[in-house]
């Protein structure tokens, strides 16, 4: 019975063309991957500021491991909160101007542990349409009432606020920056309308930290108080480079997640050897702002160019950089021929994004060098090139 219910599914999946297949790589020089067939330049990654394969942060990652051990060997609340774990969290408090901060192993640990904490009771949650998958999921954990609002629709938030009692606990949540659309959430607004209607606000900066900001602080950072913005959280795999997730906020917020957060106090620590090459990005994010300078100026310089060749940019800021293609088919096509040419972007399409809305999910590092993000350009360029005469010829 169970083999024929699980075969039907997948069955499914193969039917509607969202089979998921996970290619094993290898990293070679200049920001480039081998798949055992040929080289790509890695236009798919989060690794935004070059940090990812640094040979300090992999020296401090070593040294950790031989000073520490390998492993932490059990959870924060047992045995395994280490020095390094300790001086990681006070780093991370510090960057981003909160009292605490608590490590968590990923940044969907942390998105369920915060929402489940602090969740309990009758809570309403009101969730940006566009969330992260965690964040929507670490809600139906805690079985809040919750409600979405429009993408970056501060009125129809109001809305929804207005609408709730003012005796019920209200947390507006909203990612930072959007992982497929890559623009910006207005943390301003939504912070005035928070407190306008006694709710509390918890922004996950994923996409920002170590990107954003005037010290790579992320879109909340220092700009805005732990009053303003009560729960923060932020990952440590995209550009600094390493593993794990951090919740940063006050210390009842922190207590709070501390004694009630089970994907906290249930699993093992991280490495201490991780912590350290953490700490090692820290440091090289604030001795090396020239990573985020040449970040920008990669951003900028391919907005100018894929506008010229008249490709369909949105409206993005940041080193997220999509292609609006529509569709799913034809995202997939691209993506294909792409990495036929040597580039790995990343083709996505429903359920990971709306039904029409299938898109190339390009992503900018401060390792590329300005030659291959010119040829991805004459490659997108011939592509759509390719589609425009494409219906020429079948008239």
């Amino acid at each position: 019975m169970w083999q024929e219910i699980l075969a039907a599914r997948l069955d499914d999946q193969r039917r509607c063309g969202l089979w998921r297949r996970r290619a094993t790589l290898s990293p070679l020089p200049g920001h480039r991957v081998d798949d055992g067939q040929r080289g790509m330049h890695d236009f798919a990654g989060n690794d935004y500021l070059g940090m990812a394969r640094d040979p300090r942060l992999a020296e401090a990652q070593a040294e950790g491991a031989r000073r520490h051990g390998a492993g932490a060997g059990a959870s924060h609340l047992v045995s395994g909160h280490f020095g390094p774990h300790h001086a990681l969290e006070e780093r991370l408090a510090a960057l981003t101007g909160r009292p605490r901060a608590l490590l968590f192993s990923t940044g969907y640990m942390a998105n369920l542990g915060a929402l489940t904490a602090l969740c309990a009771g009758n809570v309403q949650v009101y969730q940006d349409r566009l969330n992260h998958a965690s964040l929507l999921d670490g809600a139906k954990l805690a079985g809040a009432r919750a409600r979405r609002f429009h993408h970056r629709d501060l009125d129809d938030l109001e809305r929804l606020l207005s609408r709730t009692s003012d005796d019920t606990p209200r947390l507006v949540v909203s990612d930072g920056v959007f992982s497929m659309d890559g623009d910006i959430a207005d943390i301003a607004g939504l912070a005035d309308l928070c407190q306008r209607h006694a709710a509390w606000l918890m922004i996950d900066d994923a996409h920002g930290l170590g990107v954003l900001g005037e010290h790579g602080d992320g879109c909340v950072g220092r700009r805005f108080s732990s009053e303003r913005v009560p729960v923060l959280i932020g990952t440590l795999g995209k550009a600094l480079g390493s593993s794990g997730a951090f919740v940063a906020g006050d210390e009842q917020v922190i207590d709070t997640l501390t004694q009630f957060a089970r994907p906290y106090i249930y699993t093992t620590a991280q490495p201490p050897g991780i912590a350290c090459a953490t700490l090692r990005a820290l440091e090289l994010l604030e001795t090396e702002p020239e990573r985020r300078i040449r970040l920008h100026g990669h951003i900028a310089y391919w907005r100018s160019q894929a506008t010229a060749l008249g490709l369909p940019l949105m409206p993005s800021p940041t080193p997220i950089q999509p292609l609006l293609l529509g569709d799913s088919e034809r995202a997939m096509r691209w993506g294909r021929a792409l990495r036929e040419r040597g580039f790995l972007v990343g083709a996505i399409r429903e359920p990971s994004v709306p039904h029409g809305q299938a898109r190339l999910r390009i992503t900018l590092s401060a390792a590329h060098e300005r030659q291959a993000i010119d040829d991805l350009l004459a490659a997108l360029g011939e592509l759509a090139m390719a589609d425009a005469v494409a219906p020429e010829r079948q008239s």
